[in-house]
């Protein structure tokens, strides 16, 4: 009953589909006004599908600097093991590493990998390409959501969070599973956390240590969002003007990064770029940050506003919208790769 309560009373809980349902006349709007149902397609002219959904994560990371990015390598679910492990060997990528889908997001299928028995167990039940990545160690894990209009020298980062992903610290007397009991956001996931860390289910936490429940800092798997708005500022915002113009074409989208501090992300020093979500990224920032529902809805239309005026601006240039067709094709075939994925994600455990 708590539980039924908790969910209607409190927004950011809420399905994604009932959170946009008010606003969807807002983005028919936009479809009737551009004259395409795949308006958004010319935001990132190099990404597919703008990034909406579906994109390929070596497009991102063939655009970028290798030394903005972690170690990668991808991963044909059909490769043998023991060349898998030759192949990371002579990548230079050591033990503990994450591994996540080319294609995929919202934490699906990504994992912590400490040894060879995990990988073996990853390779053989995930049925599609798949990367291996060098775990970044940097303390902090930022989203910033950036935004530059094509005609324009500068953009503008609208949200900066801090990004903690689920966990809990031990008291020395308390098991795993009543310490997630007790946590106000891992007591909605008992089910799904059980599953996946069955071994320590029952296992006393040692005092004042932490105890990662997952490492994909995302809304939807737990993740706790600190605002750091006050700190968004010129130096900030040059950062990423020089990256959308180094890399061209990134417009619109949100950088999720590894980094030493705030001031070092600022100075361009000690950061690390793990992944940047084009035009289907959600402007995050108004989740666990005071913001009420009708401010949510504000920063969405907001954000809207911009991605429609990009997309426009680009269309007129040469880069067209996706035709029907080939958007529906795409999407049922991203729809059911999703499907598989998370058939995969729930056997891993």
């Amino acid at each position: 009953m708590k539980r039924i309560i908790y969910k209607i009373t409190n927004w950011e809980a809420w399905p994604f589909e009932l959170i946009y349902a008010p606003l969807v006349p807002v983005w028919i709007y936009y479809i009737i006004k551009s004259r395409s149902v795949w308006f958004f397609t010319p935001s990132n002219p190099k990404i597919t599908f703008g990034g909406m959904e579906g994109e390929p994560k070596r497009e991102m990371y063939d655009l970028l600097p290798m030394s903005l990015y972690p170690k990668t390598l991808n991963v044909l679910p059909t490769e043998q093991f023991n060349e898998l492990l030759t192949k990371i060997s002579a990548s230079g990528i050591q033990y503990p590493f994450v591994v996540k889908p080319e294609v995929g997001g919202q934490g699906i299928l990504f994992r912590k990998i400490d040894d060879t028995t995990q990988l073996e167990k990853y390779h053989r039940l995930t049925p599609t390409e798949y990367i291996v990545q060098e775990m970044v160690t940097y303390p902090m894990e930022v989203s910033v959501f950036y935004i530059r209009h094509p005609k324009a020298s500068k953009g503008k980062v609208t949200g900066f969070l801090h990004k903690i992903p689920l966990q809990v610290k031990g008291d020395g007397k308390s098991t795993l599973s009543e310490l997630v009991a007790n946590h106000p956001k891992g007591s909605k996931r008992t089910e799904e956390l059980q599953l996946k860390h069955t071994e320590k289910w029952n296992t006393v936490i040692p005092e004042k240590q932490s105890y990662m429940l997952s490492y994909a800092a995302n809304h939807n798997r737990g993740a706790h969002f600190i605002d750091l708005k006050a700190y968004i500022d010129e130096k900030l915002v040059n950062v990423f003007d020089q990256l959308s113009h180094q890399l061209n074409d990134f417009f619109y989208g949100r950088y999720d990064i590894m980094c030493y501090s705030i001031e070092d992300l600022k100075e361009g020093n000690n950061y690390s770029i793990l992944e940047y979500n084009g035009c289907g990224a959600e402007p995050n920032h108004f989740y666990d940050t005071g913001y009420t529902l009708l401010g949510a809805y504000k920063e969405i239309l907001s954000h809207w506003k911009d991605l429609y005026e990009i997309s426009s601006y680009n269309s007129a240039q040469g880069t067209k919208p996706w035709s029907f067709m080939k958007g529906y094709r795409f999407l049922k075939k991203t729809k059911e790769l999703y499907a598989v994925m998370r058939k995969a994600d729930k056997a891993l455990g």
